[in-house]
């Protein structure tokens, strides 16, 4: 049986609600009360799973009353009970599992506490899982942003709620303003009506967290949002760690920066055309470019001729524009006595410049191509 207490300044609204949840056969009331006061001064003497708390009362509010609660046992379900409709995203951003609207249908508390009792044994299920199930995350951000959990692709309940959690993700476990949020995902959106679809995708993708083990992993505070997770891997995360923890390329070290390379399949989100991931993106790229020229460099060390030309070709098509990069291929394919695709690299910058910029190659580049020309 779910235990529970009430919480309304109305002696007939307490009398009521308890006999619906009677009726459901899923619920024991423990405790009602007319004011916040008496539910603090008992806490000692209660044990309960949910609270259901009218929002309008005496003195303390219900929703300051739910903080204190939450603040005292962080696994405790809130469910608000209101008559007026306009507390719903406040009783969404304080993480109530539900809220319910005077007068209160039997059908519709059903749902609620069938609620409660699901998310009630997916918790007993979570206290035994293992931590090898509970690291079954894995995140894909190069190219496209795909999600698996246990190697099964996340079926998102809309795409919003993908996009809100690749949001998040990028900015893992730092504080995000709400109304910034709103900003970048809703854009066109009104804003009291781009607030209530943030909190409707809000609450579908922390369901979604909490069926795959990551409870309690948004938090909100203050008009802010955070996502801590810490059990998960991530191919963009992966590369970055590499580069920061072991920044020069050795012998000992080039196997694992040409497998990390050979992962790159395109850059952050590519393939999704989130706007608000470029900055990310062109970050990681930047990476990129720096670490294929030191394999470069490390390789005409060593004289490995194919695998100079397959890191100049690639950095070349990552960073088609480059005078630099260009002129490196240039050079090297006149050095191994292949001036014919030194050539055809100059032109095939020339054309991409003219046609996307309308511009011609820089002077020192022109004057390379000339050099080759005259032999």
């Amino acid at each position: 049986m779910i235990r529970a207490i009430i919480v309304d300044d109305e002696q007939h609204a307490l009398r009521h609600l308890e006999k619906k949840l009677i009726k459901t056969n899923r619920v024991e009331v423990v405790g009602m009360y007319t004011n916040a006061t008496d539910v603090l001064k008992d806490l000692k003497n209660l044990s309960f799973d949910v609270a259901f708390l009218d929002i309008e009362l005496p003195g303390l509010s219900g929703l300051d009353l739910a903080d204190l609660l939450t603040d005292w046992n962080k696994d405790l379900f809130i469910v608000f009970v209101t008559a007026y409709r306009d507390y719903a995203v406040q009783a969404f951003e304080l993480h109530s599992i539900d809220y319910l609207l005077k007068p209160i249908m039997l059908e519709r508390l059903e749902k609620t506490t069938m609620r409660i009792e699901e998310q009630i044994k997916l918790r007993s299920k979570e206290d035994i899982a293992t931590p090898i199930e509970q690291s079954s995350l894995k995140i894909i951000c190069f190219n496209e942003f795909h999600v698996y959990y246990h190697n099964t692709p996340v079926k998102w309940k809309t795409a919003k709620v993908k996009e809100l959690f690749a949001f998040f993700f990028t900015h893992l476990h730092d504080t995000i303003q709400r109304d910034l949020i709103i900003e970048t995902l809703w854009p066109e959106v009104e804003y009291q009506r781009a607030k209530i679809q943030l909190h409707t995708t809000m609450s579908y993708l922390r369901k979604m967290l909490d069926a795959m083990g990551f409870s309690k992993a948004i938090t909100f505070s203050n008009g802010c949002y955070t996502l801590r997770i810490d059990r998960f891997e991530c191919d963009a995360q992966q590369f970055e760690k590499l580069l920061e923890d072991t920044p020069v390329v050795t012998d000992d070290t080039i196997g694992m920066f040409e497998e990390i390379v050979s992962q790159y399949s395109g850059d952050y989100m590519e393939s999704n055309g989130y706007e608000w991931a470029l900055p990310k993106a062109h970050a990681i790229r930047q990476k990129l470019l720096h670490l294929l020229q030191m394999l470069i460099n490390h390789f005409a060390q060593r004289g490995a001729t194919n695998k100079i030309q397959q890191y100049l070709q690639l950095l070349v098509s990552c960073n088609p524009y480059s005078e630099h990069a260009v002129q490196q291929l240039m050079r090297f394919y006149v050095q191994i006595g292949n001036r014919g695709e030194a050539v055809k690299v100059y032109h095939d910058m020339k054309t991409l410049l003219i046609e996307e910029l309308g511009i011609l190659p820089d002077q020192s580049t022109t004057k390379l191509y000339d050099s080759i020309l005259n032999g």
